[in-house]
């Protein structure tokens, strides 16, 4: 017989918040939700209060009813709760990664340099991103073009247009999302 540990016990719990949360954020009703997921009423209700057994059909179900991932659905409340930076000196940057939705990546960055000034170590792939400055200015440079992004504005881009930023007048933090071709396109890259 298998039993269930502490730890067990806390992540079934966790799930079943998640399960509920995710339904009223949604302004789902129960109702709305089982017949999003091909499942009772009445069975939803007991999987959300406890009185029915968490199966491994009825997660992937309800993970894909809620619009989540069955990774996102059952994850322990203890990974990843504190991050510290990864330091590129080289290019001036911090990077911490935030938890994100699958296909969508958001990170925060410390730029202490200007974008390149050279057109060539400018980037293009296909994706979206988005970004906001923290603290201090940044230099976005769109093909020929050179914005100045203060602290508090955003700016938002298709990444096919050949691009690359930095800071401006000081160091300056920024908060990027980049979608997930535009994720695929800055792995590995360092001074964009």
């Amino acid at each position: 017989m298998l039993r269930m540990t502490q730890e067990d016990g806390e992540l079934d719990g966790l799930v079943r918040k998640r399960i509920r949360a995710l339904r009223v954020a949604q302004g789902w009703s129960l109702e709305e939700l089982a017949g999003r997921a091909g499942i009772s009423q009445s069975s939803l209700s007991r999987i959300e209060n406890g009185r029915r057994r968490l199966a491994l059909d009825q997660l992937v179900i309800l993970a894909r009813a809620l619009d989540t991932t069955l990774d996102q659905l059952v994850e322990s409340a203890a990974d990843d709760v504190v991050t510290s930076p990864v330091i590129d000196s080289a290019h001036g940057m911090m990077r911490w990664a935030v938890k994100a939705d699958p296909g969508m990546i958001v990170v925060r960055r410390r730029l202490t340099g200007p974008p390149p000034a050279d057109p060539a170590r400018m980037r293009a792939h296909p994706g979206h991103e988005w970004l906001v400055v923290l603290s201090g200015t940044a230099a976005l440079m769109l093909g020929n073009r050179r914005y100045r992004i203060e602290t508090h504005q955003a700016a938002e881009f298709p990444t096919m247009m050949p691009h690359a930023i930095g800071a401006e007048g000081g160091p300056c933090e920024i908060l990027g999302i980049f979608d997930r071709d535009a994720r695929r396109g800055h792995r590995n890259e360092g001074d964009d």
